[in-house]
């Protein structure tokens, strides 16, 4: 069908441009109706063998083989579409995961900063009533250490003065009076 419109068109198209030329149309000696029929001849050539049909062939083909290779073009683009969505999903979910470990992270600091400083505060309090006991005992020691000096000074004092005041009859007397209350303590 292809083929006898572009013989019409040839065919009504050649006699114009022979009528440019001089003389006769159809004789040998006008070249315009040599290449005519020589054209002519080649299509006929053409039509005989089948190339019109070959050729639409190879092109029914190529234009197959491009169909498949759009096709096989989609379902790669579909493919990569699947891919991306699935990486932008994991990347998402990973994103989500980090925000997560990051909240963790941070609400764990702030957990174990609260903790130290209750730790702090315990262990200060624990040092200031250590303190306050040392404090205590020294100040006990050093009433403990005042009185027995105290009690020293008194002693030697009363020696002192039991040593002037006292005669050795008094002594004697004092000295018997004490071995028969412990006598009669004993008893």
């Amino acid at each position: 069908m292809r083929i006898v419109a572009i013989l019409t068109a040839l065919a009504t198209a050649v006699p114009g441009a022979a009528l440019a030329a001089s003389g006769p149309f159809f004789s040998l000696g006008n070249s315009d109706f040599v290449v005519l029929i020589a054209f002519l001849g080649f299509v006929g050539v053409l039509v005989y063998f089948r190339v019109p049909s070959i050729l639409l062939g190879m092109l029914d083909k190529r234009a197959e083989t491009i169909g498949r290779e759009l096709d096989e073009a989609r379902a790669l683009r579909e493919e990569a579409q699947t891919i991306l969505a699935s990486y932008e999903r994991k990347a998402r979910e990973v994103h989500d995961q980090a925000d997560r470990i990051v909240r963790t992270a941070r609400a764990e600091a702030e957990a174990a900063a609260e903790e130290a400083k209750a730790d702090l505060a315990r262990s200060i309090d624990r040092r200031l009533k250590a303190a306050d006991e040392q404090i205590a005992s020294a100040e006990q020691a050093a009433i403990r250490q005042v009185r027995n000096r105290a009690v020293a000074l008194a002693v030697e004092a009363a020696r002192e003065v039991i040593a002037e005041r006292i005669t050795p009859e008094d002594a004697a007397r004092m000295i018997e009076s004490g071995i028969e209350a412990a006598g009669a303590q004993l008893h």
